[in-house]
């Protein structure tokens, strides 16, 4: 059994190695542990800090392509080294590496191919109490969305089985944390949640640098993400709103029309028009989504044997071995 742990990483010349310095060499339950670093464009030393701390392997970006596609990139080179099961983790040192072992029990004792970190939110001094706030409100409607008992949704700190990496697909490239859990919830992958710590905070988050804009692309990926594993139930939500306005305008021009009113009430009669109209485009784009649904699973499952042919002969890499992808 092999783990490989790996660490997007961005200009982390800085933190990079006090984080490798707390990353296990030996995990119980597996045979070897790597180490993988995902070099998403960095212009500082960050590849070479990673070789001078040991780590297994560099997968080495030109230049930056974001966090989500650095992460699917990693979990690619992962499965093409042969892994088992693939841990990734922050190089800000936010997660307590000691924790590896706990989050890879779910997946060695056979309970979930996916499991999350959940950070002790309500704790974390360096949170102020709106990201407190949307962490949680975050968590919740993830929670709703995919169907998983998922405490801590924008946690980054996570494992997952050989299988659960071959389902996983990932669209957004802002942040990959919301969107691979609603997939592979939706997917059926089975996903559990365990209590982790948490470190100091050593430098400000770069992905949330703005609330609104974190809230606004978070926002967008989850909507995405209902529209896409769950287009029927989505637009019949959406369409209750016009269908039930449209038809209180409805009810409301016939009562006045039997009680012979002098007032024709059109203006009232054509919005009912409109909402029905838009309620019925509602149901049609449910139809239509969930037709599509059918389509897209039926082009995961082949997505998936491509893969796992692909990554069959996967060979084991050399120790040092540094991949530069263009």
């Amino acid at each position: 059994m092999k783990l490989i742990i790996q660490i997007p990483c961005l200009n982390e010349e800085g933190t990079l190695a006090e984080t490798l310095s707390h990353l296990p060499r030996q995990v119980e339950g597996f045979d070897t542990v790597e180490w993988l670093v995902v070099n998403d464009g960095s212009t500082d030393r960050t590849v070479a800090v990673a070789k001078e701390c040991g780590v297994d392997h560099v997968l080495d970006f030109p230049i930056n392509r974001g966090l989500a596609r650095a992460f699917t990139a990693g979990l690619e080179q992962a499965l093409e080294l042969g892994a088992d099961v693939i841990v990734n983790t922050d190089a800000d040192n936010q997660y307590n590496a000691e924790d590896i072992p706990k989050l890879v029990r779910p997946i060695l004792e056979g309970r979930a191919q996916f499991v999350i970190g959940a950070r002790p939110i309500v704790e974390i001094e360096h949170f102020s109490g709106v990201k407190k706030l949307l962490q949680r409100l975050g968590s919740w409607v993830v929670r709703f969305t995919s169907g998983a008992a998922v405490a801590d949704a924008p946690s980054g700190f996570r494992a997952m089985s050989r299988e659960a990496a071959l389902r996983l697909n990932i669209f957004d490239s802002y942040t990959y944390t919301l969107e691979s859990i609603i997939q592979a919830g939706r997917s059926g992958v089975r996903i559990a949640s365990v209590p982790i710590r948490v470190n100091g905070e050593t430098r400000p988050s770069r992905l949330v640098r703005s609330i609104r804009r974190y809230v606004m692309r978070s926002s967008i990926s989850i909507l995405r993400s209902m529209f896409v594993y769950r287009p029927g139930q989505t637009f019949l939500v959406l369409s209750l709103a016009p269908f039930a306005l449209g038809a209180l305008l409805c009810l409301r021009w016939l009562v006045f029309y039997f009680e012979g009113a002098e007032r024709a009430h059109v203006p009232s009669l054509i919005a009912a028009a409109v909402l029905l109209i838009l309620a019925f485009l509602c149901w049609l784009c449910a139809l239509l989504g969930e037709l599509n649904r059918i389509n897209r699973r039926l082009l995961e499952d082949t997505q998936y044997r491509l893969k796992r042919a692909q990554f069959a002969g996967a060979s084991i890499g050399r120790d040092g071995e540094h991949t530069h992808a263009g």
